[in-house]
């Protein structure tokens, strides 16, 4: 009986999307992310055209201060239970601490995309890992598959204030709905928004995910891995990186540049200055 409804809720909304009907529900509308007539949910991961946004964190430079978990909450208009951006401590160096941003890893062979049974969590062809909150059914099986632990269910539907706004920023997406998934997108819609203005994400901060740019300290890195000249291109030609949990093969976008043992790591101007 379940699959029946399953099947059935699936087939009526790939006709909508068919038609051309939009449905608004949380942040996204179906058909948002067409790309040459394929559909949202069947785009193809990393075409010819198509850019490969990575971000690159420097543990050397990062103080655990959260501005990029808060600066996340409200332009993602996160609830105060759900964190799409947490700050672990990891082993100190040389006595100095040492902490770890976790968020989605955005993986080319993303787990969470391989075991939804209703294609809701899926790769646009810039390979984000999105949701389509619309087709979520809530059975949660992404965020079990996911070896990060970077997704949050959505038990409540979020009616209060955001606390993080306007501190922090002011809400770019809807709220999600309740009884769904949901997770970091490397907000798409600023990099949407910033190419569309003709704008260069990592670069521009207009078009730059609002952690990146909320980062005191400039830890946080993000560009364009095809392009030579971009942000993380340059500071992975620079410097030795890691990636979490590379031996399960999930490929994930997210590097760390690990700490040095003498403190922390010179940008090129600082070096040159």
């Amino acid at each position: 009986m379940n699959n029946e409804k399953i099947g059935r809720r699936g087939f009526i909304k790939m006709l909508l999307a068919g038609t051309g009907a939009v449905l608004v529900v949380g942040p996204q509308k179906i058909g948002e992310f067409l790309e040459d007539g394929i559909s949202a949910s069947h785009a193809a991961v990393g075409t010819e055209r198509s850019p490969r946004w990575a971000m690159v964190i420097d543990q050397s430079k990062c103080i655990g201060c959260g501005d990029c978990t808060r600066a996340c909450a409200a332009a993602n208009n996160v609830a105060p239970d759900i964190s799409w951006n947490r700050i672990t401590e990891a082993e100190p160096v040389n006595g100095q601490p040492v902490f770890l941003p976790v968020q989605c890893m955005q993986c080319e062979n993303a787990p969470c995309v391989d075991v939804c049974p209703v294609k809701a969590t899926y790769h646009r062809a810039d390979g984000i890992v999105m949701m389509d909150y619309n087709r979520c059914i809530g059975c949660r099986y992404c965020e079990m598959a996911c070896p990060y632990g970077a997704r949050s269910f959505n038990w409540e539907t979020f009616t209060g204030d955001n606390p993080e706004v306007p501190t922090w920023g002011q809400p770019e997406v809807e709220r999600r709905p309740r009884g769904v998934v949901e997770k970091c997108t490397f907000c798409y819609q600023r990099i949407n928004r910033g190419l569309a203005h003709g704008l260069t994400p990592g670069v521009d901060r207009a078009a730059t995910p609002k952690c990146v740019v909320a980062c005191p300290v400039g830890a946080r890195i993000f560009g364009d891995l095809n392009d030579p000249d971009s942000p993380v291109s340059k500071a992975l030609a620079a410097h030795p990186a890691f990636r979490l949990r590379e031996e399960l093969g999930t490929e994930p976008r997210i590097y760390y540049l690990p700490p040095h043992a003498d403190g922390a790591r010179q940008t090129e101007g600082e070096a040159n200055a």
